[in-house]
């Protein structure tokens, strides 16, 4: 028995339908590896077409879309009806029908240490953008990019609606947005290296506050109600070590050595090179109680501690610190 594939139709928002194929049995998604019965098209017609015009593109897009129907029941059931051009072919117009919507969503939710925030922030305003609608890779252009980059320079922050995004924010997400057509090129969802053609948003200069002695050692002073952060902000402080790097920190790279006292031995998150630090015994009396070797040294360590926390905030209020502070403040 061979497979079935049916062109069906799905109710979406005004007034549409979107086409789709229903396979039966399921075939395996060329995107995902998972079974599945369901392909969208990224095909939509009229639900209740009133003109003339929405009834052309009602009949012009159904003729598209059994035309697609048509040639996946041939290559399923009778693949030696195609030769090799033929087949590249269709595996490419596949590829090129997979929704950039998720795709996104599947590279972002990938991603893991401090960045994760961002990447995800990033898919929301491209969802946004969108407004939620499926836009293939075989629809996304330089035309579109551009009005994506226009958009996050101009789109109301999603943590407050009466400001826009700050120039930097918009270019963390656009820069975000590149490496995802730089990786769907690679993979041959896109047959065009958009994001070559893309130039980036330019960084707005920014000061970035830090702490004088002083107001480091009222912060030493000060009883800090998440005891991790303390410890792991002043360790930033004196060693100048980024955040992710404090949060990978094991105790197996926390080495003596005798006559030479204490080092540091790790491999930096952003630049990936291998470093060996020395630390006073002041520092290293910060990282508290020795654990395993594969133990974190700062257990627990959470960047929205670090920095959206009430109680972070309470501590530097409780020392007499006002400025608009971050964890990455203490690096400097």
């Amino acid at each position: 028995m061979g497979i079935k594939v049916t062109l069906r139709k799905k109710k979406i928002s005004k007034g549409r339908l979107s086409l789709y194929l229903d396979f039966y049995p399921a075939i395996e998604n060329i995107y995902t590896g998972q079974m599945t019965r369901r392909e969208f098209l990224g095909q939509y017609i009229w639900q209740s077409p009133k003109t003339p015009s929405e009834r052309a593109n009602n009949k012009d897009t159904i003729e598209i879309a059994e035309d697609i129907r048509h040639k996946r029941q041939n290559i399923l059931n009778k693949p030696e009806v195609y030769n090799e051009f033929e087949k590249r072919l269709l595996h490419q117009k596949r590829m090129s029908e997979v929704c950039t919507i998720q795709y996104f969503e599947k590279l972002a939710l990938k991603r893991n240490g401090t960045n994760v925030h961002n990447w995800q922030s990033a898919f929301l305003y491209y969802k946004d953008f969108l407004q939620g609608e499926s836009l293939p890779f075989e629809q996304l252009n330089e035309s579109v990019c551009e009005d994506f980059k226009e958009y996050l320079l101009n789109t109301p922050s999603r943590k407050s609606d009466k400001q826009t995004l700050s120039i930097n924010s918009a270019k963390s997400y656009f820069d975000k947005f590149k490496v995802i057509l730089k990786q769907a090129y690679k993979d041959g969802h896109l047959q065009v290296d958009l994001n070559a053609r893309l130039d980036c948003i330019k960084e707005e200069e920014t000061h970035r506050e830090f702490l004088d002695q002083k107001e480091l050692n009222q912060l030493a002073s000060m009883r800090c109600a998440i005891p991790v952060v303390k410890n792991a902000g002043l360790f930033s402080a004196l060693t100048g070590l980024r955040f992710s790097d404090i949060q990978q920190l094991k105790w197996k790279e926390v080495i003596h050595i005798d006559g030479q006292g204490y080092y540091i031995r790790f491999k930096q998150q952003k630049t990936g090179g291998a470093e060996m630090m020395p630390i006073s015994d002041d520092t290293y009396n910060y990282l508290g109680n020795p654990g395993d070797p594969d133990d974190d040294v700062f257990a627990g360590l959470d960047y929205y501690d670090c920095s959206q926390n009430p109680h972070f905030k309470m501590w530097l209020n409780d020392a007499g610190i006002t400025k608009k502070f971050t964890f990455h403040c203490f690096r400097l």
